[in-house]
Formats: C-alpha cells, structure tokens, sequence
C-alpha cells in the first residue's frame, strides 16, 4: 500500500509539474503598444509568426494611434512600443518611460483625394501648398484627430501652411477621431481629401473614387521606431522577452521579413535599423 500511495503521488507530481510548464509556455507572450498602420497594413500579421516560431514568444498588439499607444506605455500597459513620431519616441526615452529607441523601417506618407480634385492639387509634389490650396477651396478634409503620428504630421502640415484648422473644423474640415481605415472610409464617403501612411493606402480597398494626388515631398518621409518600456518604472514589463523581439525585430532576420511583405507586388516598408 505504501509503494503505490507513493507512486500516486509521485504521478500526481509529475503532472502537476507538467501542467505547470505547460502553463508557463502558453503564458510567454508579450504586449506591443503599436499603431493602427502597422495592423491595418497587414504587416504584423505577416511578421510576427516568423517571430514566434523562432523564440515561442507570443506578440499580442494593441493597434492605437501613436499618442495613444505612448500614453499605455506610459502606463505600463505593454512591454514594447512601436510607432511613428520621433519626436513624441524621444520624449518617452528622456522622460524615462522607455530604455532605448531604435529605428526600424520606414515608409512615406501621401494626400489622397477625390478623383474630381475641386481644390486642383493631383499630381502636385509639396504637401503644404496642397494644403494652402484645400483650404483655399474649403475642400472637405477628413482628419484623423486622434493625437496619431499621422496626425501630429498633418497638424504639422496646416501649421507650416499657415491654416487654423481649429476655426474650420465641423465646415470643410472634418475630424472622425478614428483610426486610418476609418478615416479613409470616411474621406471616400464624403469625397474628401485625407492624410495616410502608404502602406494603409495600398492595403485600403474602398478606392472606388479615390487616388493619390501628392507624393514625394521629402517632409513625407515616414519613420517607425521600436522602444523596450522602461521596467524600472514598470516592473511587470517583461524586459528579457521584450528586448528578445526588438533584437529580431531590428536584426537581420526582423528586417528581411520587413521586406519582404509586399501587396500587389508593392513593398509597404522599408527596413532601416541601424
């Protein structure tokens, strides 16, 4: 009796320990605070199961914009931050909410509009002129609002173009406070113009109406950065498996499967880390 009360509990041991590791590996996964571009682009649906098969770290991605992925980091809700607005990536670094900033890829944005064009900019290479022009026409504009890197560039834009958006917002400018594929929905259904990245351009597929009219300006240029959040500030963070992803991520292997996502044979963007 003795030899077999031992050999149950030993068995029950065994399972335990099992069912315990088990649970272990289902948890490791980590938390990336990102933008709606890099999902709505399709892109890290493309990427992160090469990263998982890799390491077996799970990526689970909150697709906000660029603010309101910063204010979660900030927040010590996720363990890796990836978005596009430099300025608003170093500030988190100097303020101490992140470790290290590290540029990763970039892409550009463009003005999209109506086909009809009624502000006469398509074809036109220098963002704040077109901008001059929209609102010299009272053209609808649809704006993000949302405090995204999309639209602190665009604010950016009106500022440079000498535009009080504030005044004219709910006339010709419209302000949908959602995501870029929302935004563009709601340009194509009012024949608006709009800002977006072009990866979510590419990957849009209510064009029906819509097309690029300004490409090229070098103040469109794009740049995504990557950011381990600061476990001093949050101990929860998972720093080791954290810093594991932004090591794929910028390494060889991350910038390949950067490049290597294309949509109608179409690169959406282009590898850079240093």
């Amino acid at each position: 009796m003795i030899g077999t009360a031992f050999r149950a509990t030993l068995a029950g041991a065994t399972l335990a320990l099992a069912l315990s590791g088990a649970a272990q590996a289902a948890d490791e996964f980590i938390v990336v605070q990102s933008t709606t571009s890099t999902a709505n682009s399709g892109l890290l649906d493309a990427i992160l199961p090469q990263f998982t098969e890799k390491t077996g770290i799970e990526v689970r991605v909150v697709a906000v914009g660029t603010g309101q992925a910063i204010k979660n980091a900030e927040n010590g809700d996720g363990d890796v931050l990836l978005v596009h607005a430099k300025p608003a990536e170093e500030k988190f670094v100097a303020d101490g909410w992140g470790v290290q900033r590290f540029d990763v890829m970039y892409n550009d944005f463009v003005v999209v509009g109506p086909t009809a064009d009624p502000a006469g900019v398509k074809g036109g290479t220098d963002v704040v002129a077109a901008f001059q022009a929209i609102a010299a026409a009272g053209a609808p504009f649809a704006s993000r609002g949302d405090d995204s890197g999309t639209h602190k560039a665009e604010l950016k834009f009106w500022k440079e173009a000498g535009v009080d958006v504030k005044a004219a917002s709910g006339g010709w400018y419209r302000e949908t406070g959602s995501g870029m594929g929302a935004t563009l929905n709601a340009a194509q259904g009012m024949g608006a113009y709009a800002l977006t990245d072009r990866g979510t351009w590419i990957s849009f597929g209510n064009k029906d109406g819509m097309e690029i009219a300004v490409e090229g300006d070098e103040r469109l240029f794009n740049q995504y950065g990557v950011i381990l959040v600061n476990p001093q500030k949050h101990p929860s963070v998972k720093a080791e498996a954290g810093q594991t992803f932004i090591d794929w991520l910028i390494g060889p292997e991350g910038q390949a499967a950067i490049a290597g996502f294309k949509l109608d044979g179409q690169e959406l963007f282009f590898p850079n880390a240093k």
